[in-house]
């Protein structure tokens, strides 16, 4: 993986994942690859970039060509340096073992159960916002994108109050070490001892709820595993590392993408302030045009045709979700920022077996945290409009670093 620049396919797009500038802005680069059939691309590894939305679809849903079980040259490094030490989870499974994985969790997750927490998703948000109701501008990914996200996944958990800041800053090393790695560099010294620490710290709170169980993720996990052996102790402990990871690092992004869109469109601002009812479709219109999760990966197992292209088995597959989020084909006017559009069949969450098992909360936290502000502050707007913006993590994953905001 070494090497700092990411060789391009051809001269008729762009595509480099590691370059600021495309980071910073990917969407001008997408209607290149969404005008004909997926593109072949080097990383380090023979690569078919697929942007439109039929074929990516066709990809996410056919788990038999395009499994998620990643190539053996990224496990090893994700067993050396990742949190999940080489275990199965979810997000690198195919069935049957995702299958079983999914299930042990799903409960958790349903729509009944995300509803009786917002009570408490609205009270955190609330608890965010007095602190920082008196200074007259506060910094979005900070004060409440960041925490509210996490408290929420952490408390799900069963982690305690005062374990939050240091829960938040080991998922931050964490994927800040991912972005190294897929840039071509040694992932950092630091993601290694994060996730070794954060392991350390989960694998002792896992024997705690086998000593006293609680009413939290944890112990339900924990059960599952001693009563009818269906998580083996390493799968145990990586699938609660990602409940924590996932379920926050993308929510959080939901907030900071989705806010800045909204600051950006006066217009709809306006709009969605006289009409708080149109928040759902406001968030999916936030997924929609600035993607959290701008990408996802498959590796071929067995040679497929995509849209015209041939893919042989061994190659890796970019789904470029954000790409298919702004298709012609699909969306009218995809460029266009509308917190009222609908149909709205966006893939922000992914399509398949693998369709996100948090939607529903990531979509009720952003909803409670956009809400909230637009609800506390009637003159919000961005404190530095002309600013340049940096992003943090992986292209993957598209988050903000900051995004001060005025509320006087």
């Amino acid at each position: 993986m070494a090497g700092a620049a990411v060789p391009q396919a051809s001269t008729d797009f762009y595509f480099n994942p590691i370059d600021p500038s495309f980071r910073a802005n990917p969407y001008p680069h997408y209607p290149a690859l969404l005008a004909g059939a997926p593109r072949k691309f080097n990383v380090f590894i023979p690569t078919t970039l697929v942007a439109r939305y039929d074929d990516c679809l066709a990809v996410l849903r056919d788990h038999e060509h395009f499994s998620s079980r990643p190539p053996a040259m990224l496990q090893q490094m994700r067993t050396e340096f990742g949190p999940f030490a080489g275990a199965t989870t979810m997000l690198d499974s195919d069935p049957p073992v995702h299958t079983r994985l999914r299930r042990l969790v799903s409960r958790a997750f349903t729509p009944r159960r995300i509803k009786d927490i917002e009570p408490r998703i609205q009270a955190i948000a609330g608890e965010l916002l007095d602190r920082v109701a008196r200074d007259g501008r506060f910094d979005l990914m900070e004060h409440l994108a960041s925490p509210l996200p996490m408290i929420v996944i952490a408390e799900m958990l069963g982690v305690p109050p005062e374990e939050h800041a240091q829960f938040k800053a080991w998922s931050n090393q964490i994927i800040e070490g991912g972005r190294m790695a897929f840039g071509g560099a040694s992932p950092a010294e630091n993601m290694k001892a994060s996730s070794q620490e954060l392991r350390a710290y989960l694998a002792k709170q896992i024997e705690r709820r086998r000593r006293e169980p609680g009413d939290d993720l944890i112990t339900a996990l924990v059960q599952a595993h001693d009563e009818g052996g269906t998580l083996a102790a390493d799968e145990l402990l990586a699938f609660v590392v990602l409940l924590l990871l996932a379920g926050n690092e993308t929510t959080t992004n939901l907030i900071g993408n989705g806010t800045l869109a909204l600051m950006r469109h006066p217009d709809q601002l306006q709009r969605l302030r006289g009409d708080l009812s149109l928040m759902p479709a406001a968030i999916d219109e936030m997924l929609r045009f600035d993607s959290p999760v701008q990408s996802t990966v498959r590796t071929c197992a067995v040679a497929a045709n995509v849209g015209g292209t041939d893919v042989a088995a061994g190659e890796l597959v970019f789904v470029i979700i954000a790409a298919a989020n702004h298709d012609p084909q699909r969306f009218r006017n995809p460029d266009s920022f509308d917190v009222a559009r609908t149909p709205n069949d966006h893939v922000a969450f992914g399509e398949g077996i693998h369709f996100c098992l948090g939607a529903n909360l990531a979509r009720l936290e952003g909803a409670v945290a956009i809400s909230s502000m637009l609800e506390r502050f009637p003159k919000l707007r961005l404190a530095n409009p002309d600013a340049p913006l940096q992003y943090r993590g992986s292209y993957l994953l598209r988050g903000l670093k900051t995004l001060p905001l005025s509320i006087g």
